[in-house]
């Protein structure tokens, strides 16, 4: 079943679709997930700071363990780091290339705030796009929730989509989670 989050639709990108998903298990105990977005690896990369991080790449990570799952497609022509912030600490953070799709599988439990930032050449030593920045924040937070027979899944698309509900905001790239 599909829950979507709504909000008014601001920011530079007006329109992004935010929507949440239930997994439930089945009778076996299995936890049954219908796909077709590539999944990504956890590990860090152990590139230089010049080198473009990999689509899915890992760059912070204070929260995994959990059952919780952020997909994350990004349609733009540019790459993106979504970061995840629970309470004003920054929990985990993502980099997603330009046309591509990744995911964190294992968010644990907790009430997140959502920022994300896009750009071309991504400083891993400064955590900041240094062409082309952009910094936003959506409006809702996301709330990760288990139960002995379900978890939550929401999908992020960082493109502009027809009838989004997800409104943004600009934010400082001072007050930006680094």
């Amino acid at each position: 079943m599909k829950n979507k989050l709504l909000a008014p639709r601001t920011g530079l990108i007006a329109a992004f679709a935010m929507a949440a998903t239930l997994v439930t298990a089945s009778p076996s105990g299995a936890t049954t997930v219908s796909t077709t977005t590539t999944s990504a690896t956890t590990a860090s990369t152990t590139t230089t700071a010049a080198a473009r991080p990999r689509n899915g790449a890992i760059l912070f990570d204070r929260i995994s363990g959990g059952r919780g799952v952020l997909k994350i497609k990004n349609g733009l022509r540019t790459d993106g780091v979504v970061i995840l912030v629970r309470g004003k600490t920054k929990a985990i953070s993502i980099y997603v290339r330009a046309k591509s799709t990744a995911s964190i599988k294992d968010v644990r439990d907790g009430t997140y705030r959502l920022y994300f930032t896009t750009g071309y050449r991504y400083s891993k030593s400064r955590h900041r796009f240094t062409r082309a920045a952009t910094y936003q924040r959506f409006n809702d937070r996301l709330r990760y929730y288990t139960t002995a027979t379900a978890s939550r899944i929401y999908t992020l698309t960082l493109h502009p989509v027809r009838g989004g509900n997800a409104g943004t905001q600009h934010v400082n790239p001072k007050d930006f989670p680094a």
